[in-house]
């Protein structure tokens, strides 16, 4: 087998070298298989509009689930919450789900990722009736259904079998250039329903459960830092031509340190349009930026975070906009709470906020312009 497979790739590199498709030619079996299905976009599929709709002046919005986005009506009772400008909708969640069925991406189908939990188009338009601008929030590398369903693409074990988080959860290879091709080929079909914003989030190295026996098929010692560089450089380059803009989710402590996780803000920063730190109060541990217990003093450390983000995304044009927490573990949020964020990240001269609550459930009158 390995004579005969030697044979053919022999005289394919010769009948193919000048033209230029010899990564294309060292793909075998199941590769084959799997990277057709993820290239097979629609040719001659162009984009409806020549440029980006125009950012917010401040960028005020909320994160809606692809289960809320399916309920009729939900989305409309979004759109109308006074000061709202900005709606962030998934398009592929935690769970490796599409919210539609995307054009022209043939895999989604196959694995059973595409849901058709909403009609892409009609969001869209509903947005943009309402003066909204639109981001497709996108999951990327953590994908349980493609880790499971295409092994190959996976994240391993060293027995060959797919790895997982703590929350049993299987994550894709980021070093793996088809599954970079299947996300970014879900936000082409995004940008073409009329979505403003594709927005990658998880676009990092796994950090929880035993990373230790994580296995990277096709590391081969690549650094962390510049693989997910290059993804979200190749992702821009291929979706801005299609009128829209290119964003990122990183962890809030991602611009104190190095996280080991490939998120590196200064330099993601240089390919992107915006950054969207998820600088939540209660996901920093005590002691944190010096303060003894950050969570109850909400003000202080979305100030001190976004002060890192600046100077690391200094020199760039990318827009930092931070996502807010609307939510508390035990089960009740104080308006103050979350106004004491809007205000310091206003103070700190970004460009804007969106608030995230994973049960859709917003503190009234946080979105009014000038309110602090």
């Amino acid at each position: 087998m390995r004579r005969r497979r030697a044979v053919a790739l022999a005289v394919l590199v010769g009948l193919l070298a000048g033209a230029g498709l010899l990564a294309g030619a060292l793909l075998r079996g199941d590769e084959d298989a799997a990277a057709r299905e993820t290239t097979g976009e629609v040719a001659g599929t162009t984009a409806k509009r020549t440029g980006p709709r125009p950012l917010p002046a401040e960028v005020r919005g909320v994160h809606v689930t692809l289960g809320l986005a399916s309920i009729p009506g939900k989305l409309q009772e979004y759109l109308d919450l006074p000061g709202l400008n900005t709606i962030e909708v998934d398009v592929k969640d935690e769970n490796g789900e599409i919210g539609f069925t995307p054009a022209g991406v043939p895999l989604a189908q196959a694995v059973g990722a595409a849901k058709g939990y909403y009609d892409a188009d009609r969001v869209a338009e509903a947005a943009h009736d309402a003066g909204a601008y639109l981001i497709g929030r996108i999951v990327v590398f953590e994908d349980p259904i493609l880790s499971e369903r295409r092994p190959t693409l996976a994240v391993q074990r060293a027995d060959g079998s797919v790895w997982r988080n703590e929350a049993g959860l299987g994550w894709t290879n980021p070093y793996d250039r088809r599954v970079w091709d299947y996300n970014v080929a879900i936000g082409r079909a995004a940008a073409r329903a009329g979505f403003d914003e594709i927005q990658f989030d998880y676009v990092r190295f796994p950090s929880d459960g035993d990373v230790s026996s994580a296995v990277f098929p096709s590391a081969a010692g690549r650094d962390p830092g510049w693989t997910i560089a290059r993804f979200v450089h190749y992702a821009a380059s291929r979706l801005r031509p299609l009128g829209v803009r290119v964003s990122v989710d990183v962890f809030g402590l991602s611009a104190a340190r190095d996280l080991g996780i490939g998120q590196l803000p200064g330099r993601l920063a240089k390919y992107v349009d915006a950054v969207y730190p998820m600088v939540y109060p209660t996901h920093y541990s005590d002691g944190e930026y010096g303060l003894a217990e950050p969570s109850a003093l909400p003000g202080a450390i979305v100030a001190r975070s976004l002060a890192d983000f600046r100077k690391r995304m200094k020199g760039t044009k990318a827009q930092l906009i931070p996502w807010l927490e609307d939510f508390s573990f035990n089960g009740s949020v104080s308006p103050d709470h979350v106004r004491a964020q809007i205000t310091a990240a206003r103070r700190q001269g970004v460009r804007g906020f969106l608030l995230w609550n994973a049960a859709g459930v917003y503190t009234p009158d946080m979105l009014q312009a000038g309110r602090e």
